[in-house]
């Protein structure tokens, strides 16, 4: 007798995310998140997140891609991690959704909220007002996520 298919394609099933892997998934959602960024307005990676770190104008702009880049990887590592242990990494579905969900989570907390009270505590000219709900740093931060948890259950076990 033929089995059935599952009413649910599996798309990663019971699936240990490594760090490695979370580290790879942060840096493809943070590369497209920055070229996104980059497009519309480089302010943020070439004044805002170098100034977070001391770090001023004009030879900012690389160390803003960097320093961008590895609080992507972080955060990679953080969501990878959640989704692994929550089990929802075996549908794309939901996969998908809570890479969305995340990245609205670290858009309201981390951008809107974290980040213009540390640029305002250092004294940064990029500090903007607090709270931040700016809707292009939403976007941003989806584009993050939708990446993120596209290019996990490919790299995971890494």
């Amino acid at each position: 007798m033929r089995e059935t298919e599952p009413a649910e394609p599996t798309f990663v099933a019971d699936v240990d995310v490594s760090w490695r892997g979370g580290v790879v998934a942060g840096l493809a959602g943070g590369a497209v998140m920055a070229a996104v960024m980059l497009a519309m307005n480089p302010a943020p990676i070439e004044v805002a997140i170098p100034s977070l770190y001391g770090l001023a104008p004009p030879a900012s702009g690389a160390a803003g891609l960097t320093i961008h880049l590895a609080h992507g990887a972080v955060l990679g590592v953080v969501f990878g991690g959640l989704t692994g242990a929550a089990g929802i990494t075996a549908s794309r579905g939901k996969l998908l959704g809570a890479g969305v969900a995340w990245d609205v989570l670290t858009w309201v907390v981390l951008a809107a909220l974290v980040m213009p009270a540390w640029l305002s505590a250092v004294g940064s000219p990029a500090s903007p007002p607090l709270p931040n709900f700016a809707l292009p740093s939403l976007l941003w931060h989806v584009v993050y996520g939708v990446v993120a948890a596209a290019v996990l259950p490919s790299v995971a076990e890494l």
